[in-house]
Order: structure tokens, then sequence, then C-alpha cells
């Protein structure tokens, strides 16, 4: 199957070394910003952040896991994973904060957090449906299915697209409400820096091999149609 293709790992090669690379890098940074204590808890940074901005009525709870970390529009709370839940360094009041910063997008209307609510949906089922019609259509010979299944796996690009302003959105405001409501020092904010632009990088690396796969999608069924 075309999975196993050589020719696609080779194709995606870029994406996978940046995908390495910032998985290094958020790890890395993340190890150092431990090490650096806070004021608060990641919880109590996040708390402070929307009881400032009127979010009262957003929870933050505990979820397991490590770098579990996620705010959900649907039911409007925030999932912090143990280590930054109850951590006081650096690296869990930055991680906190850029949830925050996804609660305060929701709540002010923010356009591509809006949009990708919608894409959500559409992306998830072009990824699992659009492989399978892809798999069937170049199985059986219907390039006509084929074609289906790129289409439907170009909604999982869109959406990748349409997210990476909400996440490096979420991190600036995540840096200027940290110094702002005196979380941490303009001279810590370094360290949340580096933390939130490598975790950053890793919705980029995930863009690109959506792209790249696409891409590569397109010129497998575009052969296959020539030589019909």
């Amino acid at each position: 199957m075309f999975f196993f293709d050589p020719f696609y790992l080779i194709f995606i090669s870029p994406a996978i070394i940046l995908a390495l690379w910032a998985q290094f890098r958020v790890r890395s940074t993340y190890a150092q910003a431990r090490q650096i204590p806070a004021r608060l808890s990641g919880a109590e940074a996040a708390r402070l952040i929307l009881n400032s901005a009127g979010l009262t009525d957003v929870d933050v709870d505990m979820v397991p896991g490590e770098l579990t970390d996620h705010y959900s529009p649907a039911e409007r709370v925030i999932r912090l994973s143990p280590e930054v839940y109850r951590g006081r360094s650096l690296a869990s009041v930055g991680i906190a904060a850029h949830e925050a910063g996804h609660a305060l997008q929701h709540a002010h209307g923010y356009a591509p957090l809006m949009i990708t609510q919608i894409a959500y949906p559409a992306a998830n089922f072009g990824s699992s449906l659009g492989i399978l019609a892809l798999l069937i259509g170049l199985g059986a010979g219907l390039t006509w299915l084929a074609w289906v299944g790129v289409y439907l796996f170009s909604a999982v690009v869109i959406f990748q697209v349409i997210n990476l302003p909400v996440e490096f959105n979420a991190s600036r405001r995540a840096k200027q409400l940290l110094v702002e409501r005196g979380i941490v020092s303009p001279e810590e904010l370094t360290y949340v820096s580096r933390v939130l632009n490598a975790a950053a990088w890793t919705y980029v690396a995930a863009t690109l091999q959506a792209i790249l796969t696409l891409l590569y999608y397109l010129l497998l069924v575009s052969a296959r149609d020539r030589d019909r």
C-alpha cells in the first residue's frame, strides 16, 4: 500500500525532521523552565487571568497525563495536566496562561477560533473517511473515488492552516497577560517565551506534514489518472 511507499517518507521528511526538532525543543525548554520557581501554580495563574477578564464561569480542572493541557470551548473548561496544574514554575504558568488565552479568544469571539470549531468535525471526517476513500479508490481502480478521498483530506489541511494563528495568538495573549497581571517579571518572561515558542513549532510541523501529505496524494492520484 502507498502508506509504506518509501517515497512518501522521503516526501514528508522535512515535516518529520521539523516535528522531531520541535518535540526536542519543547521538552528541553520545558525542563529548563520547570526549574525556575513562579509566584503561583499553573491553576492559580489560569484562575487569576480568567477572573481578571470576567470569565468566572470558566472552570480550571486537572486531567491525567503529561502535556495534555487544553481548553474545551464546548464545555468552557481549561484542563491542565497534574504537573502544570500543581506546578509552581515558569513552565507551568506559561502553559496554563496559553490555555487561558484560548478561553479569552472564545469569550471575545476571535474569528479563527470560531472557524476551527466549525472546521474540526469536517477535518475529523476528512481524515478518516478521506483516507478510506483513497485506499478503496486506488485499490479498486476507481480513480473518481480516490479523488473524493483527496478532496475530503483537504479539510485536514484547511483546519491545520486556520489553527496556526489561533495557537500563535493564544501564546501572544498569554505572555502579555502574565506580565500585566504581575505573575511573571519581564525578565522571567524570556523562559516562558521559549516554552511557548517551541510548542508553536509543533503546530507548524503538523501543518507542514498535512500539506505535504495532501500533495503526495495529489501526485499519486494524478499519476493513476494519467495511466488510465
